[in-house]
């Protein structure tokens, strides 16, 4: 049962990354802000497909892989063309540790699950405040003009500071919990 409402919501966040990326780059006034709203979109159906995966007992195994590499595969390719389009070494900075920590807990969860201890690697309290922090500073950033007085531009880059403060904490937090595991397999491994 592949084409659950959860999954198609999944599908249309990995859809919604080459129309962000094709949009910003158009010749137009308007194109970062469509390209904010695209992305913005695509970050609702983040929080909105496991949402009705409980609600709608929808939840599938696919859809459990799925969603995580639709989240990698916007922020990164996102988080890319801002350091592309708008250089600089916070931006830059910001990039690294959440491109970073992204690859770094993938490997842990992968290896974890290899010596059968992915349980006790789940997603946390700090993990799910920096993805919120992530996807409106992303939105803001790539929407880039300022809105009822707001400084969009700005407060997305002050947002993914402290996404990027957060995505440190969440990857300590993952690493302590896996390293009793880690001794473990470690020592294991010497004897």
């Amino acid at each position: 049962m592949l084409m659950t409402i959860p999954n198609i919501l999944t599908g249309f966040r990995i859809g919604a990354i080459p129309l962000v990326v094709v949009i910003y780059y158009l010749p137009f006034s308007w194109a970062g802000q469509v390209s904010g709203i695209i992305f913005g979109m695509a970050a609702v159906t983040d929080w909105l497909d496991g949402y009705l995966a409980r609600r709608l007992n929808q939840s599938t195994k696919f859809g459990e892989f799925l969603d995580p590499v639709a989240d990698k595969l916007i922020v990164t390719t996102a988080l890319v063309v801002l350091v592309q389009n708008h250089p600089s070494i916070v931006m830059m900075i910001v990039a690294i540790i959440i491109i970073g920590r992204e690859i770094a807990v993938s490997a842990l969860r992968e290896w974890m699950s290899k010596v059968g201890a992915g349980i006790q690697v789940k997603v946390t309290y700090f993990a799910k405040w920096k993805t919120t922090l992530q996807m409106f500073g992303i939105g803001f950033r790539l929407y880039e003009e300022p809105s009822f007085g707001i400084p969009i531009y700005e407060l997305g880059m002050v947002l993914l500071i402290f996404a990027s403060l957060l995505t440190i904490l969440s990857m300590i937090d993952y690493l302590r919990s896996a390293w009793p595991v880690l001794i473990k397999q470690n020592n294991h491994i010497k004897q």
